[in-house]
C-alpha cells in the first residue's frame, strides 16, 4: 500500500512539474516524506477491571458516538460556512446529509441506552400486563394445570365435554 501512495506522489509531482513548464510557474523544492501521510496510532481503549464486559462496552460505545456527534457537529459548521460562501447547491445537499448522519447517530445513541437498560433488566420480572387470557382445552386440563401451580387450593366442576366412547353402535 505504501509504494501505492508512493507511486501516486510522484506522479502526481510529474504532472504538476509539466503544468508549471506550460504556464512558466517556477518550481518550489518541497521535500515530502511519508511520515506526513502516515496513520496516527489508534486511540488505546480505557478498560475499567471493576466494572464487566457490558458496562465497558457501553462506556466505550458511548465515548465514540459522542466524538462522532462532535466531529459531525464541526464538518457541518465547515460544510455550511462553504455553502454561504459558495452560494452551490451541492455544498447545501452536502450539509443537509450531514445533519441527516448526525442525527443517525444521536438516535444510535438513544438505542444504546435502551439495549443497555434491556441487559440490566432483571430475567423474569416482567411488567406486561395481560388483559385477555385465552385456555384452549378442558376444564378437567386447566384444573390439572393450576393444580400443579397451586396445590392448596382445589377448583371443583365438572367437565363441559363428553367423555368419549371407544365403542361404536353396530
Amino acid at each position: 500500500m505504501v509504494n501505492d501512495i508512493t507511486l501516486r506522489l510522484i506522479q502526481m509531482s510529474k504532472l504538476e512539474d509539466n503544468v508549471n513548464d506550460i504556464l512558466g510557474i517556477e518550481k518550489k523544492e518541497e521535500k515530502f516524506s511519508l511520515k506526513e501521510f502516515e496513520q496516527p496510532a489508534p486511540v488505546p481503549r480505557k478498560i475499567d477491571d471493576t466494572k464487566d464486559d457490558i458496562d465497558n462496552d457501553y462506556s466505550h460505545s458511548r465515548d465514540n458516538y459522542y466524538n462522532l456527534i462532535d466531529k459531525g457537529n464541526e464538518a457541518i459548521e465547515g460544510i455550511l460556512d462553504i455553502a454561504k460562501e459558495g452560494q452551490h447547491p451541492r455544498a447545501y445537499e452536502v450539509a443537509g446529509q450531514l445533519i441527516g448522519q448526525v442525527a443517525q447517530t444521536v438516535d444510535k445513541l438513544q438505542d444504546l441506552q435502551k439495549k443497555l437498560k434491556d441487559l440490566k433488566e432483571v430475567p423474569g420480572k416482567t411488567t406486561a400486563n395481560i388483559k385477555n387470557a385465552l385456555f384452549v382445552g378442558s376444564t378437567n386440563e386447566l384444573q390439572k394445570m393450576l393444580n400443579r401451580k397451586k396445590e392448596d387450593e382445589i377448583i371443583e366442576g365438572d367437565s363441559t365435554q363428553p367423555e368419549k366412547d371407544n365403542t361404536k353402535d353396530k
